[in-house]
């Protein structure tokens, strides 16, 4: 993706500004795209979900997990066992995801290697300046 002027126009702009104002819409908050890569090993119940994220709260999972049924990333599952049991999977539309969720990873990790580089540097010049 570049930013070129010359390279859209104010129609085409505007689209592009909707199509990430969308997407932020649907993925927003911090337990969107961790709570969808929990799920990448297969279908889990609420309280195994709830493990793997750690500090998430039952109320805001419960929440994280309507709104991405709502959006068709996943899917409930209910047995009708005794007690009854209730999983929650991801469906093929979360794949999509794929490409999004691999380039966070790597803008992710690149970034958190710039600060840690950038702080060892701040360290040795406060260090060098302290001498």
């Amino acid at each position: 993706m570049s930013f070129k002027k010359g390279n859209h126009t104010k129609e085409s702009c505007s689209a592009s500004l909707n199509a990430v104002k969308d997407a932020l819409y649907v993925l927003n908050g911090k337990w969107k795209l961790p709570l969808i890569l929990s799920l990448k090993d297969g279908p889990m119940r609420f309280n195994e979900i709830q493990k793997s994220l750690g500090e998430i709260t039952p109320k805001i999972l419960s929440k994280e997990l309507k709104e991405l049924e709502l959006n068709e990333f996943v899917v409930r599952k209910v047995f009708s066992t005794t007690p009854v049991t209730v999983t929650y999977e991801l469906t093929e539309y979360s794949a999509t995801l794929d490409k999004v969720i691999d380039e966070l990873r790597n803008w992710g990790m690149q970034h958190r290697e710039r600060l840690v580089t950038h702080r060892k540097a701040d360290y040795v010049l406060e260090e060098a300046e302290a001498s």
